[in-house]
């Protein structure tokens, strides 16, 4: 299943098939990394589309509140995992 973005009015849902990889749980989704594939994952930050692993969500975090956005809504589970981006207000 690919993974799924539905842009709303209101806000933007993305959903990825697939749970928590490894260490990563849904309580430490923002702050712990692990690779399903490393060698995938090496050659990807060789080649320059990953310049560092593990700061993503920080960097969401702060760009909605740059933008006076509420916080994203994680909702984690064993086969899958989404995101709500709601508009600011």
């Amino acid at each position: 299943m690919p993974t799924r973005i539905v842009w709303f009015e209101d806000r933007i849902e993305v959903t990825n098939p697939g749970g928590p990889f490894g260490q990563v749980r849904d309580d430490n989704l923002d702050r712990v990394t692990d690779c399903r594939n490393p060698s995938l994952a090496a050659a990807l930050k060789g080649l320059g589309y990953v310049n560092r692993f593990g700061r993503d969500i920080g960097r969401v975090r702060a760009a909605l509140e740059r933008g006076g956005n509420p916080p994203a809504e994680y909702q984690v589970d064993d086969a899958s995992w989404a995101v709500t981006i709601r508009r600011a207000a």
